[in-house]
């Protein structure tokens, strides 16, 4: 014989003394001596009984604890445990609520350590912040499918198609950072939504350079002893990039020798040596007038803290009412290399601190070039503060 459902009703329930009582069907009422109250299934589950609550009285009502139950009820039947049914309903509703911003910054702190500098300089993670997450970012990063983010790339897929690329990439390093916390996200997204958006057309646009025979007037007109200009002029004499030049220290110069810690270098991938960059007596110079600047052994240190920004020079250009950007002048120097001198590719790409060769190559090969690019830099330091710096003698091998 069944057992009777529904024997409590709504009236008698606040009246009732403390104590548990059957509305039949599994559901019970418990009243507690402190006047409180909450509701609980009783089921058998693998042959043990269990207490499940469906909440507290009176906020979950009699009708509400009914249906719920009833629903919890046919788990059972299925030959699951409620309990454990629930716990991992609530655990997958979680995991589907972690939106896309949330996600983006985890994956980001987890790999500070393989970046540059920590990635402080915000490179990895601005174009995600910039062209995704203004309209991504508080989406659920299950909910998140190609469509989404072809319409977010679609205005920059083709016009600024570098930015574009490094967004997707990152994008997708952050889908598969998603599914590594057990995230239910769609691994195949971002290559679905590169589908979508068809391939490329933007033609790359190459930095604006400064040609070589300009350069020298524009070296020598840096004479206001600033740290930009400090700055501006051992970044032409050297030809370094930006980033280890503006987190130049003094520790790294020994006489005529700058050593860039390899975590520094970019352009140089698979590389675990540090890079030798020869200091030509120009260059000593320019490092000893800089270092009256130095804080916290930085030659190079900006107005409050920290070191001049990745900007700093590049707004001094803007201000002479130049197109040219600092970086442009690695590409000055290449040119004047290649054509006035006879130094050999691999030196020449070597002084860029280019990777030169494959792996085989390099394994065998342990030089760096430094005394051949010790004379280069001597002739490039003799060009820039010469008066009539196109009459340059070619450089023999």
């Amino acid at each position: 014989m069944a057992r009777p459902k529904h024997k409590l009703t709504n009236a008698e329930l606040k009246a009732k003394p403390p104590g548990k009582y059957s509305d039949g069907g599994g559901v019970w009422f418990h009243k507690r001596p402190d006047g409180g109250a909450q509701w609980f299934l009783r089921y058998t589950s693998f042959g043990r009984r269990h207490e499940m609550g469906l909440g507290a009285y009176p906020s979950v009502t009699l009708k509400t604890a009914r249906q719920e139950a009833e629903k919890w009820q046919a788990v059972v039947r299925e030959g699951k445990d409620a309990i454990r049914e629930r716990e991992r309903q609530r655990r997958e509703a979680v995991r589907n609520l972690h939106i896309l911003s949330d996600i983006a910054l985890d994956a980001f702190e987890s790999r500070k350590a393989e970046l540059k500098g920590d990635g402080k300089a915000g490179r990895w993670f601005s174009p995600l912040q910039l062209h995704v997450l203004p309209k991504l970012g508080k989406t659920p990063v299950s909910q998140i499918d190609q469509r989404d983010i072809r319409d977010t790339l679609a205005p920059i897929w083709h016009d600024k198609a570098d930015t574009a690329r490094k967004a997707m990439n990152r994008l997708s390093i952050v889908m598969r950072h998603a599914a590594a916390l057990g995230l239910d996200v769609d691994l195949q997204a971002t290559e679905k939504a590169k589908a979508l958006l068809g391939k490329q057309r933007h033609k790359p646009r190459h930095i604006p350079s400064l040609s070589w025979q300009d350069t020298p007037a524009f070296y020598q007109s840096l004479d206001g002893g600033t740290v930009t200009e400090l700055a501006l002029r051992l970044l032409i004499l050297t030809a370094v990039r930006s980033y280890p030049l503006r987190n130049l220290h003094l520790d790294q110069i020994d006489g005529d020798t700058w050593t860039i810690p390899a975590e520094a270098m970019k352009g140089r991938k698979g590389a675990t040596e540090d890079f030798r960059v020869p200091l030509s007596q120009e260059a000593q110079r320019v490092v000893a007038e800089a270092s009256k600047f130095a804080r916290e052994g930085f030659l190079f240190p900006g107005v409050r803290k920290g070191v001049i920004s990745d900007m700093t020079m590049g707004k001094f250009m803007d201000r002479r009412g130049m197109v040219e950007r600092p970086h442009g002048f690695r590409s000055s120097f290449r040119d004047w290399v290649a054509e006035t001198t006879n130094t050999p590719h691999d030196v020449a790409e070597t002084a860029l601190g280019h990777t030169v060769g494959g792996a085989v190559e390099r394994s065998y090969r342990r030089t760096d070039f430094l005394e051949q690019r010790r004379v280069l830099a001597k002739r490039w330091a003799e060009v820039l503060y010469r008066t009539n710096s196109q009459k340059v003698a070619v450089l023999r091998p």
